[in-house]
């Protein structure tokens, strides 16, 4: 899309930085945003100078910062085409057992994973609508069934909710939203339960995200469910 911005949470690693490689091919200016932005520096530096990428430090558990982030991109690149909220962290829970992590530690989980697209989405929809761009939102395949004592699976439930809230919402705006959900994807963070299982490369949900944003204006891509051959429905 030319010249077109596109602002990618979670970009450090995983499906963030797959989407922010593949987004630059196609001529996008990149805003990468995570917590840490020093761990963005190799990346920004690989795809472009401070003309074509800003890395910048941003908690999306916090509404101020993914706001301030917004402000600053519209202010200094006049537009905002595209917004991927992927932030996201996982732990494994269990509620009959002390197995996975303690409840203490759940926590940043669920805002991260729920909070953190919500507030991107509040933050990014009036530029989103002023420009007529695309909020793009990272699920799960985990989001769709029943995943026992997993509530990793639970925040990515509320995430294809909320999807379908802000669609809801959007009708009439202009702006297109779409979820996409992978299945088990080799991000570094799987655990060794899952370790032999079928797994996506980041690579390959970045390609789902860049065929959605690439449809003509006029078609809305509402969901992605996509994952790697011989994974299991209900895994």
């Amino acid at each position: 899309m030319g010249d077109g911005v596109f602002l990618v949470t979670g970009a450090g690693r995983g499906i963030g930085a797959a989407t922010a490689r593949l987004a630059a091919r196609e001529g996008y200016r990149l805003v990468l945003a995570a917590r840490d932005a020093a761990a963005l520096a190799d990346l920004a530096a690989s795809l472009g100078g401070p003309d074509r990428v800003l890395a910048a430090s941003c908690d999306v558990r916090e509404f101020d910062q993914v706001a301030d982030l917004v402000r600053r991109v519209e202010q200094e690149w006049g537009r905002l085409d595209v917004v991927f909220a992927n932030a996201g962290t996982s732990v494994v829970t269990s509620f009959t057992t002390d197995a996975g992590a303690p409840p203490a530690e759940w926590s940043d989980m669920v805002l991260t994973n729920v909070c953190g697209p919500a507030f991107t989405a509040r933050a990014a929809l009036p530029a989103l609508i002023r420009h007529g761009g695309h909020l793009v939102l990272t699920g799960s395949a985990a989001g769709r069934g029943v995943r026992p004592g997993n509530l990793y699976a639970a925040t990515k439930w509320a995430v294809t909710g909320l999807a379908q809230a802000i669609r809801a919402e959007c009708v009439g705006t202009g702006v297109r939203v779409t979820l996409v959900q992978p299945g088990l994807t080799d991000t570094g963070a799987i655990p060794p339960s899952r370790a032999a299982d079928p797994k996506l490369a980041p690579e390959d949900v970045a390609r789902a995200v860049l065929y959605a944003v690439g449809q003509p204006p006029t078609v809305d891509v509402n969901e992605i469910l996509v994952r790697p051959v011989g994974q299991d429905a209900h895994r």
